[in-house]
């Protein structure tokens, strides 16, 4: 099952996907339409530390998953270049631990509690998506409020969340990485969940798979 990142986005946190032969293959496809294509992961670090440059008088509050989206923005703003200290929100603190704990590099990180309001001008604090809008985020100065997620490639998603800087990262392939990997397998069978399954279906029927929607009850299509 292909749920993540492909060849052309590797995620320095993670072992690479290998696409290997199967008879039956299960994917995903939460971003599973033609207008999905995310950019490159460091285009969009880019984006955040042009914006750092632009507006040194204010805190970049970024908001990311606490298990695996976190780890993987600190690892990009490494692989960046960026050394600085960077804040974390206390519910990102233990897994970034974790990860840093089986040899995960993950740079300089600093648990936000207790750290003076001044100190935090010019600097990236990271948060889950739900602090970004919450009282919390009122102590930091001018908090310039970033989100990384596929879904802001969608602009009515980042208004509705008050994102003034969308980072289009995802844990999620998008559709040029979907439809290479179902020709890459060349199962026999294809069953496509969580996301937009019609348009995946009918782009692996025209190519002469067998596809179905596999539907699972209670699962949120979210990323």
């Amino acid at each position: 099952m292909v749920s993540g990142d492909y060849k052309r986005r590797p995620d320095p946190t993670c072992v690479p996907f290998e696409p290997c032969p199967c008879d039956v293959f299960i994917t995903e496809a939460t971003f599973g339409l033609p207008v999905f294509r995310h950019p490159p992961d460091s285009q969009e670090i880019d984006k955040l530390l042009h914006s750092l440059a632009l507006f040194p008088e204010r805190c970049h509050l970024v908001g990311v998953y606490a298990l695996g989206k976190c780890q993987r923005v600190l690892a990009l703003l490494r692989r960046a270049g960026y050394e600085e200290q960077v804040y974390l929100h206390g519910a990102l603190i233990k897994l970034t631990e974790l990860y840093e704990g089986v040899g995960v590099p993950i740079g300089p990180v600093l648990p936000l509690s207790g750290i003076a309001r001044e100190a935090l001008k010019g600097r990236i604090v990271l948060a889950p998506p739900s602090a970004t809008a919450d009282l919390w985020s009122r102590r930091l100065p001018e908090p310039l409020v970033a989100m990384a997620s596929g879904w802001m490639r969608v602009r009515q998603r980042a208004k509705a969340r008050g994102v003034e800087l969308p980072l289009v990262i995802s844990d999620h392939a998008d559709w040029d990485e979907l439809t290479a990997t179902i020709d890459e397998v060349a199962a026999e069978e294809i069953w496509v969940t969580h996301g937009r399954e019609e348009a995946l279906v009918h782009h692996a029927a025209k190519k002469g798979y067998r596809a179905r929607a596999l539907t699972l009850t209670g699962f949120e299509e979210d990323e």
